[in-house]
């Protein structure tokens, strides 16, 4: 038996997030989910309480035991990017990062039956693939209003998964995605067309001579040990939080997946590169990643700048087809304008993030 199976309660089928669309944040989940999750945990229904948090890619509950906050519950959509055997190497990438000094995670909790991902069948009986971690009290770093002091810590944290990911040994079975060029912005990306945002022709063709140019130096990267692995890809003040001792604990890696190591780069400034605070977090992510892994050259910075070009246009797609409360309404509202934005200033000085 692979490693990955031995973290696994058993397989899924397909079907929709839909069956969440009608919650509204704070609402209780469905009964079969509340029973489903109740049942895996060994948890008394009695003193439980499961309450929707938000639904993006996942549908994530906070877990209340008489009263107070134990855990945070995630129910994956089914036949997501690999399934539960993804779900399931998620979880040993994290157990392994623990390791890496100076880093705090998220700890995942195992079911009764010893496996850290559990299935819960609905009224249909399908089977969705759901995790649990403990509850993490404090901040989320998105919440503030000011994270540039934190982002030191996020680059030189990425530094440290990376140096991590190019050596760690992966267990047999183990089973994530990529993040490619297709995957983020080709015909078929793994979240929305940004072509279907709302941009007149101008705006839609200044986006596209941007991403040009940004795919042109992204794909004469090559891939090696040192530029492509595992990385946490989404590595942003939304999955960290800041406890009342002022520590940070990252909490999401739903995204782990292959991809170029400088992503993490470009996933760190997801949805607020055309705010007029963005460059100063943006030479704060690279102070601490070269306080831990030496500068970047010329070249690095135009492949992660490249890059996070390419990243702003994914996540513009991912607006088109995700709810309107996944994002706080400033940044919600000007995703399209600001992606118009970020393009101009890309055309004009592809490191104008940096300077």
């Amino acid at each position: 038996m692979s490693e990955v199976m031995r973290v696994l309660d058993e397989p899924e089928q397909s079907v929709s997030l839909n069956a969440f669309s009608d919650l509204k944040k704070g609402n209780p989940a469905p009964y079969w989910l509340f029973r489903g999750v109740c049942a895996c945990w060994g948890l008394d229904t009695a003193t439980t309480t499961l309450d929707l948090i938000t639904v993006s890619e996942n549908a994530t509950f906070l877990l209340r035991i008489d009263g107070a906050d134990e855990g945070v519950v995630r129910v994956s959509q089914p036949g997501y990017v690999g399934g539960p055997e993804a779900v399931a190497s998620e979880i040993l990438w994290l157990n392994a990062l623990h390791d890496v000094d100076g880093v705090n995670l998220i700890n995942p909790v195992p079911t009764i039956r010893g496996t850290f991902v559990g299935t819960v069948r609905d009224g249909n009986g399908v089977g969705w693939t759901v995790i649990s971690t403990k509850f993490v009290k404090g901040t989320v770093l998105e919440d503030m209003d000011n994270p540039a002091p934190y982002y030191t810590t996020i680059g030189a944290w990425a530094a440290k998964f990376h140096e991590h990911s190019r050596h760690w040994k992966q267990p047999r079975g183990f089973k994530r995605f990529n993040w490619d060029i297709s995957d983020m912005v080709g015909p078929s990306p793994r979240w929305g067309r940004w072509e279907n945002a709302d941009l007149n022709d101008d705006e839609r063709g200044l986006c596209e001579q941007a991403l040009w140019k940004a795919m042109d130096v992204v794909m004469k990267t090559p891939r090696t040990q040192q530029t492509w692995g595992l990385i946490h890809a989404d590595l942003r003040p939304s999955n960290i939080i800041k406890g009342e001792d002022g520590t940070l604990t990252i909490i999401d890696f739903d995204d782990a997946g292959y991809s170029w190591y400088l992503y993490d780069y470009a996933s760190s400034l997801s949805f607020i590169e055309h705010m007029p605070y963005a460059p100063e977090l943006a030479k704060s992510w690279v102070k601490g990643y070269t306080e831990v892994s030496g500068a970047f050259s010329g070249a690095q910075l135009e492949v992660m700048s490249a890059l996070s070009m390419i990243r702003r246009l994914q996540m513009l797609g991912w607006t088109t087809n995700h709810r309107e409360d996944a994002l706080p309404e400033e940044l919600a509202t000007t995703q399209a304008s600001g992606s118009v934005q970020c393009a101009r200033n890309y055309l004009g000085n592809s490191l104008w993030l940096l300077q």
